[in-house]
């Protein structure tokens, strides 16, 4: 039979390396997950940023295709940011339901998959 210190001692020293290798796991999961975390909100600004150009050059062409219909080329711009400013009062109303809490579940998800 060992003597009791050097049980101890193995404790100790093992202990050590679990403690050790727990807090390397939990670094890497929490690079992993943040990792994730960003990567999913770039793709989507990027994605966000493609979509602002199209809807923008789409926005500049119906304008001038309205402002042709109606007289003045003016005129189809007012048309244009008045239907966007009716959308952005809508966007404004329902915020929380269409943003902040699809966001706020994504963002919950992704740190707590595992």
């Amino acid at each position: 039979m060992s003597e009791p210190q050097e049980d101890i001692d193995i404790l100790l020293s093992e202990t050590g390396d679990y403690l050790e290798t727990k807090a390397s796991l939990w670094k890497l999961r929490t690079v992993e997950t943040v990792t994730e975390v960003v990567s999913t909100l770039a793709s989507g600004l990027g994605m966000l940023c493609i979509f602002g150009m199209v809807m923008v050059i789409f926005s500049i062409g119906l304008a001038l295709m309205i402002g042709e219909w109606l007289g003045k080329s003016f005129y189809g711009f007012f048309v244009i940011g008045g239907l966007y400013g009716i959308a952005g009062l809508v966007c404004y109303l329902f915020r929380d339901h269409w943003l902040k809490d699809p966001v706020s579940n994504l963002l919950i998800r992704k740190l707590l998959k595992k």
